[in-house]
């Protein structure tokens, strides 16, 4: 890890990725966020309902990749074999075996075999005890982290890519379109956000899709004065004057040599805009106008540890990943800021 280098042939990113590195606890939070995301990415593989492989009868079989019926296994149904079924169990363990993940449990998978009323308290079987469905902890907090974070990544990239485009056209054209501009950014940003999106969200049928469409709807001009602001800075430079001059195509001018100054501070801002998307989503999953009731989030199981302060490891172990994730993103957006801090260079 220490002899890492970015392949880079331009010195400043070379330089700004040094600074970057010699911040000590934004760059270990990077490494520490990345190993946790991507293996949130393979969370079937960790936390799953059924084997990740089945030797039965000469065979080999894959039930995380592709759907078997019971009669494959000797079984009666034509329907889904259920892997923890003790008939199914003993019919391919007599024949075979399988292999099962470290945590074997989905999200939305129910613990029939507790023994104690759910929620029940952590315990071998269940690592971090179960929610009041005798639902499996870990396997919602890994499902969760993994929804949460690609919402946010995806929320992130579309609303930082037209709130860029925006905030590029309003500064290098100015005049009227720019004054029009900023009256309607005002008007809209002065929006109740949340109570619009709360609006919105009843209107129509709740999916990670149209949830990510309305929230891009207010979420866009989190950069549109950054951009706007170096845009009206740079339009007047020596250098764009000579490219007009030169006449290449006012596109070409915009993206491709006023664009790069304004994403030094655009850049600084992300990793603050994708912390500020995961909270939304929490917050909206948690007073129930979010994601879909089956699918995975963290701030559903937020709202089961409030309704349910008799089982503190739920509160708490929702509170501990929200918490971890959330300040590894703030370390990060610190570490960036500071690499393009051109200060720190001139001192």
């Amino acid at each position: 890890m220490k002899g890492l280098r970015l392949p880079v042939g331009n010195p400043v990113w070379a330089r700004q990725w040094q600074a970057f590195r010699s911040n000590r606890r934004g760059y270990w939070s990077l490494w520490i966020f990345l190993f946790l995301f991507i293996a949130s990415l393979g969370a079937e593989l960790i936390a799953n309902d059924k084997p990740l492989l089945v030797r039965y009868d000469g065979d080999w079989y894959t039930p995380v990749f592709h759907t078997y019926p019971e009669t494959t296994f000797g079984g009666f149904f034509e329907s889904e074999a259920n892997y923890r079924d003790p008939v199914v169990k003993e019919l391919i363990e007599d024949k075979g075996w399988m292999l099962w993940p470290p945590i074997r449990y989905s999200y939305n998978t129910i613990n029939y075999d507790l023994d104690v009323p759910a929620p029940a308290p952590p315990s071998s079987d269940n690592w971090l005890g179960t929610d009041d469905q005798g639902r499996d902890i870990v396997a919602g907090l890994i499902y969760g982290f993994r929804i949460s974070v690609l919402f946010g990544l995806m929320l992130t990239l579309l609303s930082s890519l037209v709130g860029i485009v925006v905030g590029a056209l309003q500064g290098y054209y100015g005049g009227w379109l720019d004054l029009s501009g900023q009256r309607f950014l005002e008007i809209w940003s002065s929006m109740p956000t949340l109570f619009l999106i709360i609006i919105l969200s009843s209107f129509v049928s709740p999916s990670f899709w149209t949830l990510l469409v309305i929230m891009l709807l207010f979420s866009w001009m989190a950069l549109v004065d950054l951009v706007r602001a170096e845009f009206l800075r740079c339009r007047n430079m020596d250098y764009v004057r000579a490219a007009h001059a030169m006449g290449v195509r006012t596109p070409v001018i915009m993206f491709r040599h006023m664009l790069p100054n304004a994403m030094v501070a655009t850049l600084t801002y992300l990793p603050f805009i994708l912390n500020g998307a995961v909270v939304t989503l929490t917050s909206l999953d948690f007073i129930g106008f979010g994601l879909p009731p089956d699918a995975p989030s963290l701030g559903r199981l937020m709202g089961q540890g409030k309704a349910n302060l008799h089982a503190p490891w739920i509160g708490i172990s929702v509170f501990v990943t929200l918490t971890v994730m959330l300040t590894l993103l703030v370390f990060i957006g610190e570490a960036v800021r500071d690499a393009f801090d051109t200060r720190k260079f001139l001192q």
